[in-house]
């Protein structure tokens, strides 16, 4: 025996578990046919192949979170152990740990920094699934388009506001533009957080009067979106002026075939490739008729119209601010849930839903090639922006510096440490947000109860595996699977 014992690396922290990506679903899934699914997206050619961004996030997928790939070096000073965290792919389509990173920093920021001290009421837009698909690859309309929303709700705004006698009255809004629906499909529709007020220029500056919204304003701002839509889109050819027609598959563009066939198949619910392309994705439980076939009940602070459906029923006080980081995350919630993804034994994938529909549907089964499609489908343009603010929250807004809070010792992350790790000023530190959100103190070292510091990222090829294999971790990633035949997706076909 070596009289130089291997000295092995502390347990984690409590209640702190090192994110391995590799033991879940979802990866072994990419890992096994994502080489089968980008060989046959090559088929179609190279003027019509899948994009370049879109490819990029699924290759990505399979580094995030991997150690081989590099790591930041976290270390104790006191007993010298090491706590390694792996990089991650920064995916903004389906990504679920950079999209839980991402969810709690922002919903952190909006409640610190952001959203002023004032009663906010949450309003969500569905659009017609005709529009779905158009604002999906069209990111010049669907700003239109948000804008035509959030222009109503400040129209309604300002003339509950004149009837009180305030004048040059402004809204205060923050948009979420989630693109995915809770079956892996499709859905792009709004979540906007509007102040349930408005603010006035005051003898001190701008000040806020608070307004109570009913199911009559509801219904005004949906009529208002729906008539502005139409317009807007005759106005840009989607529709045309003698019947309301969508002819928009006259108006594709040929490069992106490929794309917008995943893109208007997700929407839709169907598949896009293999011998099953064109039929419905199949579900499963008791289905009792066509969801699209059911009678809509309307809820409270609820209305639709040809389609347009808004609701607002959610209000949150203005003291209570954890209620509204909470629905701040709903909000920025990332696309797919890996708890409720499995593999079962004939090699189908089974997502179930959060919830039973309406129709009784509980869950949906896709083949890997299908299931390859549908997150595909759900990667967003690039440079186009999923937050957007309006009103005095705009960024060129003169009166945004004084409406929004000014982060106080308490809602600040120096209370989880006095170690301040350099990062940008808008980004929370990932310690502090494991702390925020999990109750986790993840820089106190397990062994000794010191306090760790982050040494500095690692990413030579040479000093990778060495550091690895010297705390006993595999020091080589997952090797992606080769592509295979297409039978091997077609096993089920009805």
């Amino acid at each position: 025996m070596s009289c130089r014992a291997r000295r092995l690396p502390a347990p984690e922290p409590p209640g702190y578990y090192r994110r391995r990506p590799e033991e879940t679903v979802l990866y072994e899934a990419l890992r096994t046919h994502l080489a089968s699914f980008l060989e046959r997206c090559d088929e179609s050619g190279p003027e019509a192949a899948l994009p370049a961004h879109v490819r990029g996030e699924l290759e990505r997928f399979l580094t995030c979170g991997i150690l081989a790939h590099g790591f930041v070096r976290v270390r104790c000073p006191t007993c010298r152990d090491d706590l390694l965290v792996a990089f991650s792919c920064r995916g903004r389509g389906f990504c679920p740990s950079c999209g839980g990173r991402r969810m709690a920093d922002t919903a952190a920021r909006w409640s610190d920094r952001v959203l002023p001290k004032v009663p906010w009421r949450q309003w969500v837009l569905s659009l017609p699934f005709p529009l779905r698909f158009r604002l999906a690859w069209d990111p010049e309309l669907l700003s239109e388009v948000l804008a035509v929303f959030q222009s109503a709700i400040a129209m309604r705004l300002r003339a509950k506001a004149r009837r009180r006698g305030l004048r040059g009255a402004r809204h205060a809004s923050v948009t979420v533009i989630q693109r995915f629906g809770g079956a892996l499909n499709l859905n792009v529709h709004f979540h906007s957080l509007v102040a349930d007020g408005v603010w006035v220029q005051g003898a001190d500056g701008p000040r806020f009067e608070p307004l109570r919204v009913d199911e009559e304003d509801v219904r005004w701002v949906v009529g208002r979106v729906w008539r502005r839509s139409l317009r807007l889109l005759r106005e840009r050819g989607v529709l045309r002026d003698d019947e309301e027609e969508d002819h928009q598959d006259e108006l594709l563009p040929e490069s992106r075939q490929l794309e917008l066939r995943l893109m208007d198949c997700s929407v839709q619910g169907r598949i896009a490739m293999g011998v099953n392309a064109g039929q419905r994705v199949r579900a499963e439980g008791r289905r009792l008729r066509r969801r699209h076939d059911m009678p809509r009940t309307r809820r409270r602070m609820q209305a639709f119209l040809d389609g347009f459906d808004l609701q607002a029923a959610v209000r949150i006080p203005a003291s209570d601010r954890r209620r509204l980081e909470h629905v701040s995350r709903y909000f920025l919630r990332p696309a797919i849930a890996t708890e409720r993804l499995q593999l079962l034994d004939n090699g189908v994938y089974r997502y179930e839903l959060k919830r039973p529909w309406s129709d009784g549907t509980e869950a949906f089964l896709f083949e890997p090639l299908e299931l390859m499609e549908k997150l595909a489908a759900l990667v967003p343009i690039p440079r186009a922006n999923l937050v957007r603010y309006h009103g005095v929250l705009a960024p060129a807004s003169a009166w945004r510096a004084a409406v929004v809070p000014s982060p106080s010792e308490e809602s600040s992350p120096a209370h989880c440490g006095s170690y301040r790790p350099i990062v940008p000023a808008d980004r929370v530190p990932w310690a502090w947000l494991l702390r925020r959100v999990f109750l986790v103190e993840v820089l106190r070292c397990a062994r000794c109860g010191g306090r760790r510091q982050i040494i500095g990222p690692v990413t030579e090829p040479g000093a990778i595996p060495r550091i690895l294999r010297h705390l006993g971790i595999p020091a080589t990633p997952p090797r992606p699977a080769p592509a295979r035949a297409p039978p091997e997706f077609d096993s089920w076909a009805s």
